[in-house]
């Protein structure tokens, strides 16, 4: 394989620097930093010390990569992103440890893009151009403005590029009936809904049209409309999902493909069985979220850590 190309302009002074890495003009690069293999660095930009980039990632020129930067394989990092380090720097004064930002395998980050320092960016996760970026970005999610906000989900199916929305399920078209997602063995539902001048009534069955009897309910209300729920998976507790009143979205997730459905009417509901990462979002402001749940509260059965649905699942993605 080719040994890495450096322009002859560029001033690089580390020896870690993988096979088929380009380096492009006036671009500076300290001795301690780590760059792994088929990377493309473009010109006029700097990379100091403390600093691990990792193989198959395109940085765009005009960058600048600070002490305590991670970043893993496949990143795309556009032009003129600002990453910074210190929340409160003052000049020729230095802390310990500047604060770690990590950004995962896959993520991409939009050109002029703000990263303030000790913040994560997920695995797959797209930071719109122009965003500043105050909070850590879940896998997948798709932020944007200032401060950044979650504005929707990327798709993160085998068969996509990984750069399309994930489908969103109408079951607004369905009758009354229970049709499968496509992620694993979700199921969205539609149940009988009887309008009356009285007042309208909708009815579900457990075990028949809601596969398992719950042992416990609770109710999410009063969110922020540009927060996230959810955001975990479980081993071995079943939930079905209703929102009784407004509406959100759900994003179901089981590590190969990914799906969105809006629950928008109180007939409307969603069945996640084991391990399917679950998000909730899109609240309006006077949603009400009833899940029910098949077990008891169990602080061990939940799966908070994407990475670690990943190895659960046996995912490659």
């Amino acid at each position: 394989m080719p040994n890495p190309t450096i322009h002859p302009s560029a001033d690089v002074k580390s020896s870690n620097i993988g096979q088929n890495t380009r380096v492009w003009q006036y671009v500076v690069v300290f001795p301690d930093a780590v760059i792994g293999a088929d990377v493309n660095i473009c010109s006029h930009c700097l990379i100091e010390n403390d600093v691990v980039i990792g193989d198959r990632t395109t940085i765009k020129s005009g960058v600048y990569v600070w002490d305590g930067l991670r970043i893993g394989n496949d990143v795309f990092i556009g032009p003129n992103v600002t990453f910074t380090n210190d929340k409160f720097p003052r000049s020729k004064i230095y802390p310990e440890t500047f604060l770690p930002t990590v950004i995962h395998d896959k993520a991409s980050i939009g050109g002029g893009a703000v990263i303030l320092p000790g913040v994560t960016i997920g695995i797959g996760a797209m930071v719109g151009a122009g965003a500043v970026v105050t909070k850590s970005v879940p896998p997948y999610a798709i932020v944007t403005g200032s401060p950044a906000r979650i504005t929707g989900y990327v798709e993160n199916s085998t068969a996509s590029d990984n750069s399309e929305k994930p489908k969103l399920v109408e079951n607004a078209e369905l009758q009354e009936g229970i049709t499968r997602v496509g992620v694993g063995e979700v199921t969205s539902h539609s149940f009988k809904y009887v309008a009356d001048m009285r007042g309208d009534l909708s009815v579900g069955e457990f075990e028949k049209e809601i596969p398992f009897i719950p042992k416990r309910y609770f109710l999410v209300f009063n969110v922020p409309s540009q927060k996230t729920r959810g955001e975990h998976a479980h081993h071995k507790c079943h939930q079905f999902l209703i929102c009784v009143k407004g509406s959100c979205a759900v994003v179901v997730d089981d590590g190969q493909s990914r799906a969105e459905v809006m629950l928008d009417a109180p007939n409307k509901g969603i069945y996640l069985p084991p391990l399917i990462w679950g998000i909730q979002y899109k609240y309006s402001e006077d949603a009400v979220l009833l899940v029910f749940t098949s077990d008891y509260y169990d602080a061990a059965d939940y799966i908070r850590d994407y990475s670690d649905f990943l190895k659960i699942t046996g995912s490659k993605n």
